[in-house]
């Protein structure tokens, strides 16, 4: 097995001691957050905690893909979480990225960043709508996303679970994580309200959103909502046909 890796300057004197949290990642380390697709642990390295993301090894297309023609998903969170902080949004402090393959074909890959202890993501939000300040934090949440936007950063999974949220005594600060998937350049309106789509199914907070990216944008409340909350009803009934899809399916191979 081939391996290559790329390690932060800043955490450069630690090579040793992360190359063993690889080493020992499958016996070693804490489990943390969730594992449907990916495998995330917590480790201790010199003062403090980081998040190791191992990605599995993808099918024998991609295998073929990430070997010859294309980045990472281990390569691309470390370079967008780096160029993240250098436009000054919040993410965890990259520290390296790992890829294994062979000749032919691409294998493992571990993303480690620095854990940053969060008192939400906005997935509480959409869960418990009189969260404390729930109306304020939604509304810095917005404003935080058009930040983003006016940096020209498009987050393309700017999904509930991937913004994790610290409180200050009377401000928020917001952390992306799960990077592998942005683009960067001009975006236009409707491509900024379509990435609230996945965010909430709660017509409540589509509101409070509109209202509030309406102020920074300097577009009409009812404009924006409009766009808001037919892109919010858009995603959820093509998330629904792919589960009815994969209900069917199911179906069928248990009785193939």
């Amino acid at each position: 097995m081939i391996r290559s890796k790329k390690i932060h300057k800043k955490y450069a004197d630690l090579e040793a001691d992360i190359d063993a949290i690889i080493q020992n990642f499958e016996t070693a380390g804490k489990a943390f957050g969730n594992q449907d697709r990916n495998t995330l642990k917590e480790f201790r390295l010199g003062y403090q905690e980081v998040i190791v993301k191992s990605f599995r090894v993808p099918n024998i297309i991609n295998q073929i893909a990430y070997k010859f023609f294309r980045k990472s998903k281990a390569e691309r969170s470390y370079t967008y979480a780096n160029k993240l902080k250098e436009l000054g949004v919040g993410t965890p402090d990259p520290i390296a990225f790992y890829e294994f393959e062979t000749l032919f074909l691409f294998k493992n890959s571990y993303y480690l960043s620095v854990h940053v202890e969060a008192d939400l993501t906005y997935r509480a939000l959409t869960t418990n709508l009189n969260y404390p300040n729930h109306e304020a934090i939604l509304r810095a949440f917005t404003r935080f996303t058009f930040d983003l936007h006016e940096k020209e950063i498009h987050f393309l999974d700017h999904s509930p679970g991937n913004t994790l949220i610290k409180i200050n005594k009377d401000s928020y600060d917001f952390y992306l994580v799960d990077l592998n998937r942005m683009s960067f350049g001009n975006l236009d309106l409707e491509t900024r309200i379509k990435n609230f789509a996945r965010l909430t199914i709660h017509k409540s907070m589509v509101e409070i959103m509109s209202d509030e990216y309406a102020k920074c944008i300097g577009e009409p409340f009812e404009k924006v909502f409009q766009l808001m909350w037919q892109q919010t009803e858009a995603f959820q009934a093509k998330y629904h046909r792919k589960q009815r899809l994969k209900k069917r399916l199911k179906f069928w191979k248990k009785y193939d």
